[in-house]
């Protein structure tokens, strides 16, 4: 497994792992429990904002975990002009304090509780902590002809020279495969591209967790319901 670039938000790297596992682990992101709005009342509200439409707004703030299933309130009761933010809350820890869920005039005043839950983004996408996506690192080769166009669209490319032909490794942050195939098609030539063990793995955090710990529960939600699958096998 080798990091190839890491921030607060997103994690890629590049491992050597089955398609139908890195599948599988993408789609068990869902499975994680996260905390989000359950229940909403709203007591007062003389924005310009349907009660549903700032429900729906409040369910999507991601909200900082607490203990794993407590549940926890959040409350609001604003009369400030103007914006009424995200960080507005009380009660809880929000992701991003600058969400936008309303303005309110000269006078008039927002008041609303709101009940949390942990769930998982297979009952809703209010309780997905983020997502990722993956591709097949590649070995490109093409005539020595495009050897300019291609270092002029991409000038970090990983490029070696063998006889009249040139050979890219494309295992970095950005595909660049569509880019390549760009060029040659201007000239109705074709590139030769052979796929490697490798996969190059994107995980996206929406905030509740760090990006490799939403790679790693994943992993962990898979593996608990394959140890159902084993022992109700063992049963059978």
């Amino acid at each position: 497994m080798k990091i190839i670039e890491k921030n607060k938000d997103q994690i890629i790297f590049s491992a050597e792992i089955d398609d139908s596992l890195a599948n599988a682990i993408r789609r068990y992101i869902n499975h994680i429990p996260v905390l989000a709005v359950d229940e909403l009342e709203i007591s007062r509200n003389d924005s310009p904002l349907y009660d549903e439409t700032i429900a729906h707004r409040i369910g999507l703030v991601p909200i900082k975990a607490g203990k794993s299933g407590e549940k926890a309130k959040i409350k609001l009761n604003i009369k400030k002009e103007g914006t009424v933010y995200s960080g507005d809350m009380k009660g809880v820890d929000v992701v991003y304090e600058n969400i936008p869920i309303t303005t309110l005039g000269k006078g008039q005043e927002l008041e609303f509780t709101a009940t949390l839950i942990y769930g998982s983004g297979a009952e809703h996408a209010k309780f997905s902590p983020g997502m990722m996506f993956y591709r097949n690192a590649a070995e490109i080769t093409m005539d020595k002809e495009f050897l300019e166009e291609i270092k002029n669209a991409v000038p970090d490319a990983d490029l070696k020279e063998k006889g009249g032909k040139i050979t890219i490794i494309d295992d970095k942050k950005k595909d660049i495969s569509d880019v390549l195939e760009g060029i040659t098609h201007k000239k109705k030539k074709k590139m030769n591209v052979v796929f490697q063990k490798d996969m190059i793995i994107t995980v996206e955090s929406f905030g509740q967790m760090e990006p490799k710990d939403v790679f790693k529960e994943s992993i962990n939600a898979l593996k608990k319901d394959l140890n159902s699958v084993v022992k109700a096998i063992d049963k059978a």
